[in-house]
């Protein structure tokens, strides 16, 4: 009687365990990109870069995302979710001390680095939410996506107080992320014991239930709606700040308003893939994700300095609706955690690779034209091709019906 209450009392401390674990992975996964945006104009100056060679600080890890995730899957059949996510938190350690050494060769090599880290957790983490917690994968996705958007928020908020006020520089603003991994690493150790529990049930769907989702039209929807809602995300994160100061704002005053913004994101990464979750098809959600990019795009280029905190709150909530529905239609679109891994690392492969062009792509542009008039029109064209993918993506099927 006793073991079996031993026993009774064991399973939800490891799973709590876990989800903790997710937490602080989580928190990983956007600080260390989003800290950058604030900065830009210090690392230019202090570099002597081009807007478009800053804007490549942002591409970087986009194109690392690119090349790994379709490589992320076999790795983690081959030697364990929980291994390489241990692996990856260890090398993202890495790249951020790299990055934030002195010079523009560390500040290059080590967001690769990271860069590289970040794709295998992005791959692997909605594949062994869907693998732990099949009958929650609404909330837990919402968890996840709350943590990574919180500190994506933190970050992009002090960067600038950090390096100026507490006399860190740009370096040491960046490189204070290197504690929270850390961190994260001494938490996950634990989670190596699930390792052999784990290892049939992620490999046996590989030979019964296997797909190819290259070929599925459903999946490159995913895909390409994946693609679509990073770039825009990413553009904001890298230009933004550059836009408000453009538009009369401070610099230390715009970091919080890219700060804000994410704040925006945050109930509505939990709450979209709760409501996702219960529904037969997102086509509604869809819709109204593209109606609140538009206008928050449109409130950027013709609306009145004096409430354009009220655009980005507009455009914050419209990329929380776009990133929540990304994530759950790679464990809606599939049925079991391989396939999602395998659809995971496919949108996320060629999505970032979407994504690349845009932060190098808007700092072209505004250094043709010194306008950023252009780039918010390439914004509204991309919300535009996000409904038309995302109606698509949306419909209720699974990637090896098509």
């Amino acid at each position: 009687m006793s073991d079996k209450r031993i026993k009774a009392a064991a399973l939800p401390s490891s799973v709590g365990l876990l989800i903790l674990g997710i937490i602080v992975i989580a928190a990983n996964l956007r600080a260390p990109l989003t800290s950058v945006g604030p900065l830009a104009s210090l690392i230019k100056d202090e570099v002597h870069l081009s807007n478009t060679l800053a804007g490549l600080i942002t591409t970087v890890p986009l194109l690392a995302f690119a090349l790994l995730s379709p490589l992320v899957p076999k790795l983690g059949r081959r030697y364990g979710f929980e291994r390489m996510i241990l692996i990856a938190l260890i090398f993202l350690t890495v790249g951020i001390i790299i990055r934030s050494l002195s010079g523009a060769a560390g500040l290059y090599i080590g967001t690769a680095i990271l860069g590289f880290a970040i794709a295998v957790c992005n791959v692997l983490l909605p594949s062994l939410i869907k693998r732990d917690f099949p009958r929650k994968i609404g909330s837990m996705t919402g968890v996840y996506a709350i943590s990574m958007n919180l500190c994506g928020a933190i970050a992009s908020g002090i960067s600038v107080p950090l390096a100026a006020n507490a006399g860190l520089k740009w370096q040491g603003a960046l490189g204070i992320w290197g504690i929270l991994s850390i961190v994260s690493i001494l938490w996950w150790l634990p989670q190596l014991r699930n390792q052999a529990k784990h290892a049939t049930s992620t490999r046996q769907p590989t030979v019964s239930h296997h797909v190819n989702v290259w070929r599925s039209p459903l999946a490159w929807q995913v895909t390409l709606f994946m693609g679509i809602q990073s770039m825009v995300f990413y553009v904001l994160i890298a230009w933004l700040p550059e836009i408000l100061i453009h538009r009369g704002i401070d610099s230390s005053q715009s970091g919080w308003y890219l700060s804000i913004m994410q704040l925006a994101v945050l109930p509505f990464t939990f709450i979209v893939p709760v409501i996702a979750g219960r529904m037969s098809s997102q086509r509604s959600l869809v819709i109204v994700t593209t109606l609140l990019l538009l206008t928050g795009t449109l409130g950027l280029l013709y609306g009145r300095s004096s409430v354009i905190l009220f655009w980005i709150i507009i455009l914050g909530i419209g990329v929380g609706f776009a990133f929540s529905l990304s994530m759950m239609f790679f464990s809606l679109r599939t049925k079991h955690a391989h396939q999602a891994a395998e659809l995971s690392g496919m949108a996320q492969a060629v999505g970032y690779l979407l994504a690349a062009i845009g932060p190098a792509l808007i700092g072209y542009l505004h250094d043709a034209t010194n306008s950023w008039n252009p780039p918010l029109f390439i914004l509204l064209g991309a919300s535009v091709l996000l409904f038309i993918v995302g109606i698509g993506a949306a419909r209720d099927r699974f990637v090896d019906a098509g």
